[in-house]
């Protein structure tokens, strides 16, 4: 039998080694924070009313289309709560943040059919704070608001969020709800994404006012959104308030005809540290 000598070599010096030849760049400070990725979705629901089928409210296909999405936040326009036209027992917006495992926030624009109608957001993020409010509106013409919550995205990062629905009966009117829009959050510090129906196609006054504060989602060829089964304009958008370490890394309109009126919007967006 052959006799061998067999060499080991420590392991304390084996470590020793390994620590000398890998490089160690904790401290060379070229290290570049990664950003922040979210999946932001806005929707106008129709108060889950496929309108196909006049009458019949279908809050699982709305669902079902918000949670295929992969979306973290949803901006959502037309959401009953309480009504007889929907239900004097639902509630869109929490029953829709039960159906998809997210947290909601509603905020009521009108009183309507026995209960009420407005805006609401989803979020699978921690809320630290909700909110909403009034925008202006000329007489004869319905009243619009805005619901709005701060996020907490992780590691330090805040996130305000607001879902809204102007005005479409003319411009004036949806210009000015627009300025509104923009006088109460410019002071604010945080990254901002508001997200909703604007009822103002990309060449109009309102668009045209809000691309001067925020960034439009959409920075290419943009789908149109509404009506849902072949769509001719666009009224939904994602805009982001410029200046505050945003950017959109896909924009996308979902085919989606059946559960509601408008096309669903889709943006995976990018938040610089």
């Amino acid at each position: 039998m052959e006799n061998r000598i067999l060499f080991t070599i420590p392991t304390f010096a084996l470590l020793g080694l390994a620590m000398f030849f890998i490089p160690d760049f904790s401290n060379s400070g070229h290290k570049t924070p990664s950003p922040t990725e979210i999946r932001v979705l806005t929707y106008n629901i129709h108060h889950c009313n496929p309108p196909s089928i006049s009458g019949e409210i279908d809050i699982e296909g709305i669902a079902k289309v918000i949670a295929e999405s992969g979306a973290e936040i949803v901006a959502l326009q037309e959401v009953d709560v309480f009504t007889e036209r929907s239900g004097k027992d639902l509630h869109q917006a929490k029953e829709l943040a039960r159906l998809t495992g997210m947290d909601w926030h509603f905020h009521k624009s009108i009183d309507h059919d026995g209960g009420e109608y407005g805006n609401a957001i989803l979020t699978s993020f921690p809320i630290k704070e909700k909110g909403g409010f009034a925008l202006p509106f000329q007489e004869n013409t319905e009243p619009r608001g805005v619901a709005y919550v701060k996020l907490d995205l992780g590691s330090g990062k805040l996130l305000k969020f607001a879902s809204t629905h102007l005005d479409f009966t003319n411009e004036a009117n949806t210009l000015m709800q627009a300025k509104h829009l923009n006088e109460y959050f410019i002071e604010n510090s945080d990254p901002l994404i508001v997200a909703g129906d604007f009822n103002s196609e990309r060449s109009s006054a309102p668009i045209t006012y809000l691309e001067t504060y925020f960034e439009d989602s959409c920075l290419g060829k943009c789908p149109p959104t509404f009506p849902q089964d072949q769509p001719k304009t666009t009224l939904d958008y994602i805009f982001l308030r410029k200046d505050h370490g945003m950017k959109t890394k896909v924009h996308e309109v979902i085919e989606e005809t059946h559960a509601s009126d408008h096309r669903p919007v889709f943006a995976l967006i990018a938040i610089e540290s």
